[in-house]
């Protein structure tokens, strides 16, 4: 007889991590848990067949992508996750759409798909199983910048039936975003996929607000073309998201090489894709300020590239200034060296002058050395301490600016914990690239969530 515990094969779709998946589940039998799987399917346009024949793509030759993506749906309509996030989805192809379409559609999903602007060719595709949730309003952003990418934004509540909710508590709902960032092919473009995320998290802010929704946890899922190192990484944890494998793993913000995601077009292994949760109760700076801190912590980090010590970074900003301070055109001349204004993907003169107003505490028109250390030198992040947000939420309620509490309201919301998460193939979850993989070059990750009652503080401004 089969040991029914050990990792199971079934022609060539590996069980391993879906056992873990439906084990996770079985522990909780009683928790109405959800799934949710991101995955960069690799769009055949852009596949090559080979490093030899580098015009060679995969969307030349029918009977190659279309074997991939039955692989593909077969792994996904085995694992059956409530909520699917596909990234590279190739719109462009009629054929591979109606397949998809038809698969998931049977085995009982809604889709959605967004393809990127300037008909580029591939898109996003996210799917939603009837049997666990009901899509309550479906967004679409466009971002309009260099990239052509695009985002989908999914308003969804818990199908649980009213007669096993308890005490008529209401609906569990969620935001659930699915999105490509940009890859940044050069230093021009970092600044871009930050206000890529930055466009995202003003998207969902308005969106409440429109609303006038209450808290609601939010899930971020894509391929964030960035590692744990970067500054989009960075960005979200001081809004208070956790990444969710992290967080079922325990591992910390430090801990950058347990885990990879992807081979890419270089040559190099990383993890970049995630599923990001906030919860209702985890403190959330001001969007704005976070944004601000971001765009100076991108800055310090060009700066030290260029190994200037603090007192060079003050001198260089100063320029040819008279006086011991850094002027506004001084500023901007630093900015524009280092790319980050001056092109059209770097920031507007608007938000220029918003940095400029955030680094002259005083405002007085110039900023003196103390500006300059407390703004752009020493760190401005409200950097997570490790485990801020993965559990009740009590770092994340008792840290924050004085004079918060009496500007928040408490309430009882509906948040998230992370039960388990698996990466496949699960080489990648010891930081290798397995050379028999063929499927993508991004790794599967699945998340298995379960709903948690909590106290939900929120910032009111």
């Amino acid at each position: 007889m089969r040991n029914d515990r050990r990792p199971k094969m079934k022609g060539r779709v590996s069980r391993i991590g879906s056992y873990a998946i439906a084990s996770s589940m079985k522990d909780h039998p009683h928790q109405p848990c959800i799934t949710c799987t991101t995955f960069n399917i690799l769009a055949p346009i852009y596949k090559r067949l080979s490093h030899k024949d580098k015009n060679g793509r995969e969307s030349d030759y029918r009977t190659y992508w279309l074997a991939r993506n039955q692989r593909i749906l077969d792994s996904l309509l085995y694992e059956r996750s409530s909520i699917i996030c596909l990234q590279e989805f190739w719109v462009g192809n009629e054929e591979l759409v109606n397949m998809y379409e038809k698969r998931l559609g049977d085995a009982g999903y809604l889709n959605f798909k967004l393809g990127r602007t300037n008909n580029r060719g591939d898109g996003l595709l996210t799917a939603v199983h009837k049997d666990y949730l009901r899509v309550i309003n479906y967004r679409e952003l466009h971002f309009n910048d260099c990239g052509d990418r695009v985002a989908q934004l999914l308003h969804v509540e818990l199908a649980t039936p009213a007669s096993q909710r308890r005490n008529n508590d209401p609906c569990q709902e969620i935001l659930i975003v699915n999105t490509h960032l940009l890859f940044p092919h050069d230093s021009s473009l970092c600044i871009v996929r930050l206000y890529q995320v930055y466009k995202i998290l003003q998207y969902v802010e308005s969106y409440q607000k429109e609303y006038n929704l209450n808290p609601l946890p939010i899930m971020l899922c894509g391929d964030w073309n960035g590692s744990k190192r970067g500054h989009v990484y960075k960005f979200l944890r001081s809004q208070g998201f956790v990444s969710s494998y992290d967080t079922a793993h325990r591992y910390t913000d430090a801990d950058a090489h347990k885990w990879v995601s992807h081979l890419n077009h270089r040559g190099n292994i990383c993890g970049v894709d995630f599923i990001w949760l906030l919860n209702p109760n985890s403190y959330r700076k001001l969007l704005k300020t976070s944004w601000t801190e971001a765009v100076f912590g991108m800055f310090k980090n060009q700066l030290r590239k260029a190994s200037l010590t603090e007192d060079d970074a003050f001198a260089f900003l100063k320029a040819d200034s008279d006086g011991y301070y850094i002027t506004y055109s001084g500023f901007c001349e630093a900015l524009r060296q280092f790319n980050i204004i001056g092109h059209r993907h770097g920031l507007s003169v608007e938000e220029t002058e918003d940095l400029w107003v955030q680094a002259d505490i005083d405002g007085n028109g110039v900023v003196d050395y103390k500006e300059f250390q407390q703004r752009i030198w020493k760190p401005t992040w409200s950097e997570p301490r490790d485990g801020d947000g993965d559990g009740d939420g009590k770092e994340g309620r008792d840290r924050g600016h004085k004079g918060d509490e009496k500007h928040s309201r408490k309430e009882q919301a509906i948040g998230f914990s992370v039960k388990n998460a698996v990466l496949f193939p699960p080489e990648v979850e010891k930081g290798m690239w397995p050379e028999n993989y063929f499927l993508s070059d991004h790794a599967r990750l699945t998340v298995v969530f379960s709903p948690i009652q909590m106290p939900c503080s929120q910032l009111t401004s």
